[in-house]
């Protein structure tokens, strides 16, 4: 496990990744990771490292695939609080919830670079697929 601080520690982490003979790369959300979408895509690529992430905005910068909850669902839901509280709800009273809906983002083009075969079940099981 490798802790980056500043988007300029990312190139240092893959060439760590890449002395340990690294086969993957999970990047977990932060903000130093949030902020780099387009660096990190590119560095995974470059040292040919799947990189699968929980945000869709990384596949869509050219990352692999990415699973983890609908930022949309979830603002939705969002909404439906706020319109409790505005009703007169109150904030403590209401339950806290889990994410109802997941989403999985593959990027096809990225797969293919990296010399990845995806069966067609897990495409035809993905919300998007990036062609």
């Amino acid at each position: 496990m490798l802790e980056v601080r500043q988007g300029n520690d990312l190139a240092s982490a893959f060439a760590a990744l890449t002395a340990w003979r690294a086969e993957t790369v999970l990047a977990l959300p932060g903000p130093p990771i949030g902020s780099e979408l387009a660096q990190l895509a590119q560095l995974a690529a470059e040292h040919r490292l799947p990189a699968m992430y929980l945000r869709r905005e990384f596949v869509e910068v050219g990352g692999f695939l990415a699973y983890g909850p609908s930022h949309t669902d979830n603002f939705r839901r969002a909404a439906t609080y706020v319109d409790k509280i505005l009703k007169g709800a109150k904030p403590a009273d209401l339950p806290v919830e889990q994410p109802m809906k997941y989403e999985l983002v593959i990027n096809l083009k990225t797969a293919q670079a990296l010399g990845l075969i995806i069966s067609p079940t897990f495409l035809f099981q993905a919300d998007e697929v990036i062609r």
